[in-house]
């Protein structure tokens, strides 16, 4: 392939990439979004391996065979509850990729015309390698906290920043000490520094803030692959690395405002925690049968549905959808109310609300349906946590303190469909089940709502 036709390959994918993250600002386009990312990538796979200075090998084609059925067996077999730890565990691939790469480099450097070109090689080097090793050890254990492998508690060290302080400052040394021909082992110390420091920052985050957690892994994973593309001189690298690493961070930024976090505390980790003693809860959970439930919704004329992870773990976004259909059927409002973190992945519940069919008209977003909550007849919580819940107004000790929530407890009926009485993922006691106003819809939410839909004809 020519230089002038690679480049034009390069040009094409790069706007069809460009396109792909503008269209999925908007649910009817998403779907065609993905589609110019898909191509997109295959144009760039194509040209870069069509380079005249690529060797086409029995290993290079063996080892893309072999990652290509790899990505579509898991693809497969992925469920949507699966999908924010995949996602944690792909940007690890990215991470460790820049590390290898970047150690490649330094045991077969490239012949280099100048001083300033072994110098900026150096820093490519270096920066490449630190960038991807603290995102291959962060995404590692986002997802042993996203799998439950984890503990969704932050790990909170004695002195925790002033070790990242005094990591981050030797690192800073040794690249010094690696222009100044100290040698290799200088990168080496560095890596297992990144390393450490990559695993401490996320395991230092609570489990309510991982999802701000998984969008700055994203845009680390794309300044990780920038560094890369500087270090590899592929200028669609650099282009989409990024593409990926502005909008990752753009991304974090309008969820740590939409919770209420400073971003700078996301990148240094060591939020989320609790800084004194919780409120106590008054009360108790008064439970609802399915008949109850089915009377509530006859009676109601508006009903809003708040959806959340339990409802992806349960698969009950078809009940879910099937349950809206009737609903609206008998002359009912129906509407969703959709939290910026509600699940553990953005966007993760428009994903499910959308493959299940829910018209988009009707999925709003917090800020557009907050106030009508007061107007509401019945709200039905779907495996939701930490988005409904009143402490992080009424409790300045709560980890979730100060976070904007969806104030479902100012409808008239708030019924929360829930597996049991435990505090879920984070961790974090809710009083909203135990307001008058509230009743708990014990079991698994696909039954429930299957028993509930032989209510409602």
């Amino acid at each position: 392939m020519t230089i002038g036709l690679q480049t034009a390959a390069y040009l094409s994918a790069t706007v069809l990439f460009i396109l792909a993250l503008g269209g999925l600002s908007n649910q009817e386009k998403a779907k065609r979004a993905v589609w110019y990312g898909i191509i997109g990538m295959a144009i760039a796979v194509v040209a870069t391996i069509a380079d005249s200075s690529v060797s086409i090998s029995e290993l290079l084609i063996g080892t893309i065979v072999i990652g290509t059925v790899i990505g579509v067996i898991v693809a497969l077999r992925v469920e949507m509850t699966g999908m924010p730890q995949l996602v944690a565990a792909l940007h690890s691939f990215v991470g460790l990729a820049a590390v290898f790469i970047g150690i490649n480099s330094d045991l077969d450097p490239p012949e280099l015309v100048t001083n300033a070109h072994r110098i900026i090689h150096e820093v490519e080097v270096f920066l490449g390698v630190f960038i991807g090793a603290i995102t291959f050890t962060g995404s590692i254990v986002a997802y042993g906290k996203l799998a439950g492998k984890l503990g969704g508690k932050a790990l909170i060290l004695p002195g925790r920043h002033l070790w990242n302080i005094l990591m981050v400052s030797a690192s800073l040394v040794f690249m010094i000490m690696y222009m100044n021909h100290a040698g290799s082992w200088t990168l080496y110390v560095m890596t297992i520094l990144a390393l450490i420091i990559g695993a401490h920052l996320v395991l230092a985050i609570g489990g309510a803030d991982m999802p701000v957690v998984v969008s700055m892994l994203n845009s680390y994973s794309g300044w990780a692959a920038a560094a890369t593309g500087f270090l590899l001189g592929n200028d669609l690298l650099i282009v989409t690395g990024a593409l990926v690493g502005s909008s990752g961070a753009i991304l974090s930024y309008i969820m740590c405002k939409a919770m209420n976090r400073h971003f700078l505390s996301v990148i240094l980790g060591g939020f989320g925690d609790a800084s004194g003693p919780a409120m106590e809860i008054e009360g108790e959970q008064i439970a609802i049968d399915v008949d109850g439930v089915g009377a509530a919704l006859d009676d109601a004329d508006s009903v809003i549905i708040v959806p959340g992870y339990g409802m992806a773990v349960a698969q009950a976004q078809q009940s879910v959808s099937e349950l809206t259909r009737r609903l609206r059927a008998k002359g009912k409002e129906v509407r969703f109310a959709i939290h910026p973190v509600a699940g553990r992945l953005p966007g993760h519940m428009n994903v499910l609300l959308a493959e299940a069919k829910v018209p988009y008209d009707i999925v709003l977003e917090m800020d557009e349906i907050n106030d009508d909550f007061a107007s509401t007849d019945v709200v039905i919580v779907i495996g939701s946590n930490d988005i409904v819940n009143p402490a992080a107004q009424e409790d300045p000790n709560s980890p979730i303190a100060g976070m904007p929530v969806l104030e479902v407890w100012n409808a008239k009926q708030v019924i929360v469909s829930k597996r049991g009485q435990g505090t879920g993922y984070s961790g974090i006691e809710n009083p909203l089940f135990y307001k008058e106003n509230t009743r708990m819809f014990y079991g698994d939410a696909k039954a429930s709502l299957d028993q509930l839909l032989t209510q409602i004809s």
